[in-house]
């Protein structure tokens, strides 16, 4: 629930008349009269549009429409909250109404209120310790993804039509494809960000979220402000295997919806595959300066790019914010804490080397995309995390997250992010990404196949998975190989052959346990207890499932559930000594 300051903001009332219309807060707070809003809103008024023009004129564009902004954004008469009580208690109200709020008003659309937000825009998990954690509609019991949170919650629960978010790492295209809807990140500088608490402006952008790609598409044109253009057809469609490999969902299953689409509506002449990360090795070659001087030669091009970009990141937002942060000394949850006080450490040493490091991959990903050509690669590496995950695994999983988000950071170019089914009844997502100043073209190709798209995930949700006589041989050669690599200790390469296997024949337990013992060894325990638990789709009897589960969720501080699988493989098997052991320690962990 909101605490005092909250109400304070809410309860007042300004009435004025200003550019675009009227400003009227209402009274009747639905999150503090116990009303249904997912925990999204921070507060509610009315930005009302100008009256329709008489006919024959056409009405505005966005007549009918209600969207809600990210308490980022300036309103006249408002104070813009940045996600932190201290932020708000220390700051005036706007004097003027953020510029991109503004033109949608304008356009027809009725803003009806701020949104929650992760505190000062630094996370892309969906957490605030002080208003709450917006609860994810299309999955409760996992995060919604931030620092969006409350817009990509908003627009999942149909609460609003669209909203409007920000993104300098992800911040609206993690939320969307947790939340299972449409999300696009413009190219950097394409739409205007007066008005906007800046976060790291070499990096931030104003985003919008929608469930309907039509929706989208025609909020994206009007904040881009655009003249009219032909729409054109994409010529090719380059899909990044490397960051497939990446990604713990299987490929056919994230991928093979929209390659069959992209097939079906142009032909299978418009798609050529890519090792993405050997590209950037190729054609940014400032990065092999950049590991010389963090001293780490285990980092691959996209995690040095996610470097650069984390390391920009930190020192815009100290440049943006030093002096409030140590005057001030904000109350902060524990892992924002750790991350500003990175941020206020951090130099301005690398900032001329991160600056070439990004005009390099700016002008890398234009040549790769030039020609109407779009990059096809995940958004996320894996489904949301639960809630209550730990934060060790969840800065894990932010690391990960960041090597893919990093590619449209770096080079300014436009991303949409779009939904392409589910997994273990989570959504999944799939990005396309066009080169930078190629916004309307990638808005335009979303709306072409979208449709295509989520017909053939219903197509593959109802069809039973087949496997050939040929598939499975070479299913338990890779099974094979990824045991020998496992002896040898090699956990990476071990995954590696484990996920070959299952692409081959994802109907076989033995893999996903074995996947799963690699993924302990590498403390991807988040990893491990999701492949746990598809084994025990398979088998329900699987001993090792149990209690590879039960350690994986020890380690991630689920320990109730722990409890439960180490009891349920001692029914299986009363005499493992692991289970027992193991039901000892969370004995102390649970009562003491």
């Amino acid at each position: 629930m909101p605490n005092d300051k909250i109400l304070a903001r809410s309860l007042g009332v300004l009435f004025g008349l200003g550019l675009a219309g009227i400003f009227i807060l209402r009274r009747n707070l639905f999150r503090l009269t116990g009303g249904k809003d997912n925990g999204a809103f921070i507060e509610y008024f009315e930005l009302l549009p100008p009256p329709p023009p008489p006919p024959p004129s056409a009405p505005h564009p966005l007549s009918g429409l209600t969207f809600a902004i990210k308490d980022i954004f300036d309103i006249e008469g408002f104070v813009t909250g940045f996600g932190n009580p201290d932020w708000a208690s220390t700051h005036e109200p706007a004097t003027r109404t953020a510029a991109a709020v503004k033109v949608l008003v304008e356009a027809g659309a009725t803003c009806i209120g701020k949104l929650i937000m992760d505190e000062l825009a630094y996370s892309i998990i969906g957490d605030n310790k002080h208003y709450g954690t917006p609860v994810n509609p299309a999955a409760p019991n996992r995060i919604p993804g931030g620092s969006s949170s409350g817009s990509g919650v908003a627009v999942a629960a149909d609460l609003v039509d669209f909203s409007l978010g920000t993104d300098t790492a992800g911040s609206v295209r993690v939320p969307a494809a947790f939340c299972g809807i449409l999300g696009f990140r413009p190219s950097h500088g394409a739409v205007s960000t007066v008005g906007v608490t800046p976060m790291a402006q070499s990096l931030d952008t104003v985003g919008c979220f929608a469930r309907d790609p039509a929706i989208l598409r025609q909020v994206g044109h009007i904040l881009l402000q655009l003249p009219y253009m032909d729409v054109r057809q994409p010529r090719r469609f380059f899909i990044a295997d490397d960051c497939f490999k990446i990604s713990l969902i299987p490929t056919e299953l994230s991928l093979g919806t929209v390659v069959k689409s992209i097939q079906k509506l142009l032909g299978r002449q418009v798609l050529q595959h890519i090792n993405l990360g050997d590209y950037v090795a190729r054609t940014v070659p400032s990065l092999k300066e950049l590991q010389k001087e963090i001293s780490d030669s285990n980092l691959g091009s996209l995690a040095l790019l996610r470097t650069a970009m984390q390391i920009l990141q930190r020192w815009e937002f100290k440049l943006n914010h030093e002096e409030w942060l140590t005057t001030v000394k904000p109350d902060l949850a524990p892992a924002l804490a750790a991350r500003t006080k990175l941020a206020l450490e951090t130099s301005s040493n690398l900032v001329p080397l991160l600056q070439k490091i990004k005009d390099e991959t700016r002008y890398a990903i234009s040549e790769l995309l030039k020609n109407d050509s779009l990059l096809v690669m995940p958004t996320v590496p894996d489904i949301p995390p639960k809630l209550n995950t730990k934060a060790e695994a969840l800065e894990v999983f932010r690391n990960k997250t960041l090597d893919l988000i990093c590619v449209a950071g770096m080079s300014s170019c436009c991303q949409v992010t779009m939904p392409a089914g589910n997994h273990d009844g989570v959504p999944m997502a799939v990005s396309l990404l066009a080169k930078q100043g190629s916004d309307r073209f990638l808005l335009d190709t979303v709306l072409a196949i979208y449709s295509t798209v989520q017909e053939e995930d219903k197509v593959a949700a109802d069809q039973p998975s087949i496997v050939s006589d040929g598939n499975s041989a070479a299913a338990e050669l890779a099974k094979e190989k990824g045991n020998a690599a496992f002896k040898e200790k090699d956990y990476k390469k071990a995954v590696g052959f484990y996920t070959d296997a299952i692409r081959l024949n994802g109907n076989n337990a033995t893999y996903y346990n074995n996947r799963a013992m690699a993924y302990l060894q590498l403390c991807s325990f988040s990893e491990a207890e999701s492949d746990c638990t598809k084994a025990l789709n398979l088998d329900k009897r699987s001993v090792k499932a149990y209690l590879r589960r039960g350690t994986a969720r020890e380690f991630l501080g689920y320990y109730k559930e722990a409890d439960e699988d180490f009891r349920q493989a001692l029914i299986f098997e009363p005499t493992n000594k692991t289970a027992s052991e193991a039901l000892s320690r969370l004995k102390k962990l649970l009562y003491g």
